[in-house]
């Protein structure tokens, strides 16, 4: 199952209780469903909890069925309501005038109550919402055909601390999350704290890889470093060599050079280390400044 799923099967976890809570999670199925006009109703999905859960909350919201079981093509399974009193009851419920041409919109005198707030947004993200699988990237949209209800949608979400982004995307209104802090709090907002904590691990996980990543980046450059400047030491000394001029230096810049010709692949605190007696880092850098200096002269 993909994430998306998974998050509306838990949702669907939640009781249907309240009579106005069924009301408002019906109000935002039907507004971010496919279809939904004064002569037609028409919820597609994929989900079978989601498909399981809406004849019981048709039937606690509005004491009707759908017109038929769901007809299912393709792996989707699609309910419908075309009976006229059915859906002038529907209409009705939500205070919607279903005469003439109808424009829809969120009427926030239903959403009063929090938990009505929380069953509206919970009905609009199993209608019309999705969710990416967070291991691969943060993204949570929930998408209407109605432009005003979207705007109002998400009006609501400031008023409950959440603010979303808007995009209009082949004749839908978009509402989005981008950032995983958004999403799990509004997954938590919801009734989804399973694939809130989801999310939390795998920002964790990515953090974590790259915080390891950076560091063997950062140990690798340094070892590059270290290995082309020994290259450029050792080069330097052979030259010296070569010209007869590293026999005439002085003691501690010979005693230097063999060691670096010994230990090509040290670092020059460990050549301090094998000094007798043993030097400071910065003596031993400064002698190898000297023996490259003396051999690009």
């Amino acid at each position: 199952m993909s994430f998306s799923s998974n998050a509306k099967a838990e949702l669907c976890r939640a009781p249907i209780s309240r009579r106005c809570c069924a009301l408002a999670e019906a109000y935002g199925v039907v507004l971010y469903c496919n279809t939904f006009r004064p002569d037609q109703l028409r919820i597609v999905t994929e989900n079978p909890e989601f498909s399981a859960r809406l004849p019981r909350l048709f039937k606690r919201a509005f004491g009707l069925e759908f017109d038929q079981l769901p007809v299912e093509t393709g792996g989707k399974r699609i309910f419908h309501i075309g009976d006229p009193a059915k859906l002038r009851a529907i209409f009705d419920a939500f205070g919607i005038s279903h005469e003439g041409g109808v424009a829809l919109h969120v009427n926030y005198g239903m959403l009063e109550d929090d938990c009505c707030r929380v069953s509206f947004l919970r009905g609009a993200f199993l209608a019309g919402g999705s969710a990416t699988d967070p291991a691969k990237r943060y993204h949570l949209e929930l998408a209407t055909s109605h432009r005003m209800v979207s705007r109002e949608t998400d009006a609501l979400l400031l008023d409950l601390g959440f603010r979303a982004k808007t995009v209009e995307r082949n004749g839908s209104s978009i509402l989005y999350f981008k950032q995983s802090e958004g999403i799990e709090d509004f997954l938590t907002f919801l009734g989804a704290p399973v694939c809130a904590m989801a999310v939390m691990e795998a920002k964790m996980e990515k953090e974590l890889i790259n915080g390891v990543n950076r560091r063997v980046n950062c140990e690798t450059a340094n070892l590059s470093k270290v290995v082309n400047a020994a290259g450029d030491q050792i080069d330097a000394i052979r030259l010296l060599e070569r010209r007869g001029i590293l026999e005439t230096l002085p003691e501690k810049l010979q005693i230097t050079a063999q060691m670096r010709l010994r230990n090509p692949e040290a670092t020059l605190a460990e050549l301090a280390g094998m000094s007798n007696p043993p030097v400071s880092k910065s003596a031993i850098n400064h002698r190898m400044r000297k023996l490259v200096e003396l051999a690009k002269e």
